[in-house]
């Protein structure tokens, strides 16, 4: 006599796929996704006497945070030590 043979079934798989779906489809329906709007730049000319604390402080809105100003406007200059040069144009975030 010949041994039963098993056949294999992607019921089990399928059960399983169905079951993870189910209980994640609730949590993935509330989410939201949200995109950031695109930045707007205005171009400002470094003058003598101007320093990046002051030029991020006559841009940051009223009761603002200077120093997040004051990254924003390194990151998006690339500016390395916050050195300003005489005629330098910088890129301030509005």
């Amino acid at each position: 006599m010949l041994p039963r043979r098993t056949r294999f079934t992607l019921m089990p798989a399928i059960s399983l796929v169905a079951l993870s779906l189910m209980a994640a489809l609730p949590s993935l329906a509330g989410m939201h996704a949200y995109a950031a709007g695109p930045e707007h730049y205005k171009t400002v000319t470094v003058r003598p006497g101007d320093t990046l604390w002051a030029l991020a402080a006559s841009r940051t809105a009223s009761g603002g945070n200077v120093t997040e100003m004051v990254d924003r406007i390194v990151a998006v200059n690339g500016l390395h030590g916050g050195e300003l040069a005489l005629g330098q144009h910088l890129r301030i975030p509005q």
